[in-house]
């Protein structure tokens, strides 16, 4: 049975599933005033970022030669060629104490060759660099004790953004890893290093998260899309089906699809909610053993409905098949990738059963049919309500299956255990 909290938000999301299946959405407008953040006519965010990220399988265990193999694996894999191009450094890259003239560097031990070596060679298999910082005094491995020192940028903005610029940096992921603050301080934080990177002239996606550490979770209550290519809504996720938690750590994924169902008016490109990092492939992680195939499927799935980035967070240097597979799957990708930039809505819900739409920029329409629940079960809905025009016949393609069907307007398909079905429908003549 759903909690008075999700049938609000059921009841908040459906005022605008005609708009947003049935018509192109209105854009929502940026706050005035230079420095914008990048955008896609700056070439950076016009969709949804992808790439691989070290902290969900790796933490602070990072070096140099993890990274080189990593860049590596995702061109062999394949997953370069499927989307994923960011390569992002998380926390613990840094030395403890920054030089002299106070300018960020690389952990020695770690990182012997340096930052700016790494990203050249990261940019020497066609992907691109990101690297991760926060607004405040500690990163979040300094704060939990986990890592020494206290090289945040608070007080070094325009000059760590200068650093990141000549290291070659296309991503930076920053962080907020505190307790304290309020909404009004972290907007003028993240704003302040929005308008330090756009001092520099290069295009750096720019990805922050209000809610680490912070009881306010402001991922989810504010419109961060003048500040931010991409903003995180939720705490982080963990490889778990539901957590039981509705924004507190740790998230799994149902949990995560709840937070992000009633945002998707400030989604577009450029801006983009963040929904966390991909767990697919990501075992053993803190009690946690990981999802199931048909989970990884569904999670991959909920994803590209949610025009959320992709950022992989598995070991990609020892991925088995199977996560390769699922990973790379360009028909589902392209779902996330559309250039439209809509974030998909639930326009039907029976309990666990439900069904989502996202408009397609070719006018068709990507329909996902989501079994939340613990059985098998039956879940259908119609080409009209999926905001398709009346038409002799509708083609459905399975983008799981690879298969193409057609029908007359009836869309149904049974829905293993924490599974979807992922169908794009078009109208026929």
């Amino acid at each position: 049975m759903k909690s008075a909290k999700r049938r609000a938000r059921l009841a908040t999301a459906a005022v605008g599933v005609t708009v947003a299946v049935g018509a192109a959405m209105a854009p929502v407008t940026a706050a005035a005033g230079p420095p914008a953040v990048p955008t896609a006519q700056d070439g950076v965010a016009g969709t949804p970022p992808m790439g691989w990220n070290s902290w969900n399988s790796f933490g602070c265990d990072i070096d140099e030669r993890l990274i080189r193999d990593t860049a590596d694996a995702l061109v062999g894999s394949g997953m370069r060629d499927a989307g994923y191009q960011y390569v992002v450094v998380d926390d613990c890259w840094f030395d403890p104490q920054r030089d002299p003239q106070g300018n960020l560097r690389a952990n020695p031990e770690r990182f012997p060759g340096g930052i700016r070596a790494l990203a050249d060679y990261v940019h020497s298999r066609g992907l691109k660099f990101g690297i991760y910082q926060v607004p405040t005094e500690k990163t979040c491995a300094q704060r939990g004790g986990t890592y020494p020192g206290a090289t945040g940028s608070l007080g070094h903005e325009e000059q760590d953004a200068r650093t990141f610029a000549e290291w070659g940096v296309d991503y930076l992921k920053y962080d907020w890893c505190s307790p304290e603050g309020t909404l009004e301080d972290q907007i003028a934080a993240f704003t302040k290093m929005r308008d330090a990177l756009a001092a520099t002239g290069r295009p750096i996606v720019y990805s922050i998260n209000s809610n680490s550490y912070h009881p306010d979770k402001n991922g989810a209550t504010h419109d961060w899309s003048p500040v931010a290519n991409m903003w995180r809504t939720t705490e982080d996720i963990k490889p778990v089906w539901d957590s039981g938690n509705e924004n507190e750590y740790p998230m799994g994924v149902v949990n995560i699809v709840e937070v992000n169902r009633g945002l998707a008016a400030q989604a577009r490109p450029g801006h983009w909610n963040d929904p966390d990092m991909l767990e697919v492939g990501v075992y053993d992680v803190e009690g946690f053993k990981g999802l199931t195939d048909t989970e990884a499927r569904a999670h991959l799935s909920m994803w590209a409905m949610m025009a959320s980035p992709l950022i992989a967070g598995n070991n990609v240097t020892r991925m088995p098949d199977g996560i390769r597979d699922i990973l790379t799957n360009r028909e589902v990708v392209a779902v996330d990738q559309d250039p439209a930039g809509a974030q998909g809505v639930p326009v039907r819900d029976h309990g666990d059963r439900e069904v989502w739409v996202k408009s397609m920029a070719d006018g068709s329409r990507a329909v996902a049919l989501f079994n939340r629940g613990e059985r098998h079960a039956g879940i259908r809905t119609t080409a009209r309500e999926a905001g398709l025009p009346e038409a002799p016949g509708y083609q459905v393609r399975d983008l799981w299956a690879h298969e193409d069907s057609t029908t007359d307007g009836e869309i149904r398909a049974e829905v293993p255990a924490h599974g979807v079905v992922l169908l794009r429908v078009s109208a026929r003549g």
